[in-house]
């Protein structure tokens, strides 16, 4: 089986479905292709990093702040963040999304207002987050078993 990081060794980016729903409203799965590229340097706040934890599993989701040695990461359809991810996890960085067969490169003007909107805010973002999760919480808990 070939590895992420191996096909972007070879090809120099990865051009992939999107699995799951953590970079919700951005990318949709069964929508939307990613392209992910190696990245060149230092990773920047709102880039958003193809990383791998080191229980194996790969996750796309975006920086929200740079320390000195890791990075604060969250995926924009998520309200916990994720310490210690260090440039040793990271594989690639996203540099565009295709959707309907149009690419939008993340320097795109549209693609940073989303970002800005959706990050500066996360406080707001997270508490909607956690509203719309209450009632899916409560029927897991207290509903049928």
């Amino acid at each position: 089986m070939t590895k992420f990081e191996d096909i972007i060794e070879r090809d120099g980016r990865l051009v992939y479905t999107n699995v799951g729903d953590s970079m919700m409203p951005l990318i949709k799965q069964g929508r939307d292709l990613i392209i992910i590229e190696k990245p060149k340097g230092r990773l920047k706040k709102y880039d958003v990093p193809l990383y791998k934890r080191d229980n194996g599993q790969y996750v796309l989701h975006r920086i929200l702040k740079v320390r000195n040695d890791d990075y604060v990461i969250c995926g924009d359809n998520r309200f916990s963040k994720e310490y210690g991810i260090s440039d040793r996890h990271i594989i690639g960085v996203l540099t565009a999304v295709v959707r309907n067969g149009r690419e939008v490169p993340v320097t795109d003007r549209r693609y940073n207002a989303y970002v800005h909107l959706w990050c500066d805010f996360f406080p707001l973002r997270a508490f909607i987050l956690k509203v719309k999760m209450f009632p899916k919480w409560i029927r897991r808990k207290y509903g049928k078993k």
